[in-house]
C-alpha cells in the first residue's frame, strides 16, 4: 500500500496562507512535481512516496476545530518537518478564502480532510434536517477545495444519537485525547497524556484551534517519540484500510482504536 506525502518547497505558501503578499511569479522547481497557483504565486510541491507496512504498529494523528491561518499553518509545518501525515476535522464556519488555501496545502501534502460539522453544536439535540445541513455544508466546502467530499465525521463534543447515525453517511471518529482544548493543560501534560494512551491502531485527537500553541509545541515530542518507538503515521482512511475495516456509510461505530479484522 503506497503512501504519498508532499514536501513544501516554497516558503511563499506560508506568506500567502497568512495573508501576506509573496512576490509575483515566484517559482521553485524540481523534477517530478505538482504545481499549484496561489494568489498569482506559483508554488511547487515535490512528491515523496513510501510504503506502509500493515504488520507494524501505526497511529492516526488528527486535529479538530480548524482551519485557520495561524495554528493550522504551524501544525502543517511540524508535519512537514517530521514527514508525517495527519487528518484534519474541519469546522465549516472556519472555512474562508484565506483558510481555504491552508486546507489546500494540507491536502496536497498528503493529509486527509474530514468533517467536524458547520458550527460545532450539540447535534444530538438537532432535527434530522439540521443534522444534514451541518454535515453537508462542510463536505461541500471541502469538495470545492480538494475535489473530494469528506470521508469521516467527528461529532462535536463526541455527542451522538440514533438520528445522527441515520442521517450522516460517514463513520464516526472519536480518539484518545489530552484535553488540549483547555489552555490550563501544560505542554508536558499534553505529551504525557497522549503518549500514555497510544497503542497500535490508535486515533490521536488533538486541536489546531487558533492560538493553541501548546499543542504545536507538544508535537515536537509526541511525533519523534512515536517514530522512535516504531509507529507509522497514517491518515484515518489509511488506518482503516491497513486494518481491513471497510469505510461503510451505515457504520454505527465510534472509533478510537481501529483493530484489524480477525
Amino acid at each position: 500500500m503506497k503512501k504519498r506525502f508532499i514536501s513544501l518547497l516554497a516558503a511563499a505558501v506560508m506568506l500567502s496562507a497568512c495573508g501576506n503578499t509573496a512576490p509575483a511569479e515566484t517559482t521553485a522547481s524540481v523534477s517530478d512535481t505538482t504545481t499549484t497557483t496561489v494568489a498569482e504565486t506559483e508554488i511547487t510541491y515535490a512528491r515523496i512516496e513510501y510504503e506502509i507496512d500493515p504488520s507494524k504498529p501505526m497511529v492516526a494523528l488528527t486535529f479538530d476545530d480548524g482551519p485557520n491561518t495561524t495554528t493550522t499553518v504551524q501544525v502543517l509545518d511540524k508535519l512537514e518537518l517530521y514527514n508525517v501525515p495527519a487528518s484534519f476535522f474541519l469546522i465549516g464556519n472556519n472555512i474562508n478564502d484565506s483558510s481555504a488555501e491552508v486546507v489546500k496545502r494540507a491536502y496536497e501534502m498528503g493529509c486527509e480532510i474530514d468533517n467536524h460539522s458547520k458550527s460545532h453544536p450539540y447535534m444530538n439535540q438537532m432535527s434530522a434536517e439540521e443534522i444534514v445541513e451541518e454535515v453537508m455544508y462542510v463536505s461541500d466546502k471541502v469538495e470545492e477545495i480538494t475535489g473530494e467530499p469528506t470521508k469521516f465525521f467527528r461529532p462535536p463534543y463526541i455527542a451522538t444519537n440514533a438520528d445522527m447515525y441515520a442521517n450522516i453517511d460517514m463513520p464516526f471518529i472519536c480518539g484518545v485525547g489530552c484535553n488540549d482544548w483547555d489552555s490550563k493543560v501544560t505542554v508536558q501534560e499534553r505529551i504525557d497524556n497522549t503518549l500514555n494512551q497510544v497503542k497500535d491502531g490508535t486515533i490521536i485527537l488533538l486541536h489546531d484551534a487558533q492560538g493553541n500553541s501548546k499543542t504545536v509545541e507538544a508535537l515536537d515530542t509526541i511525533i519523534p517519540t512515536l517514530l522512535d518507538e516504531g509507529y507509522q503515521f497514517v491518515t484515518v482512511a489509511e488506518l482503516f484500510e491497513a486494518k481491513g475495516i471497510e469505510i461503510n456509510p451505515d457504520d454505527t461505530g465510534l472509533y478510537t482504536i481501529v483493530q484489524g479484522v480477525q
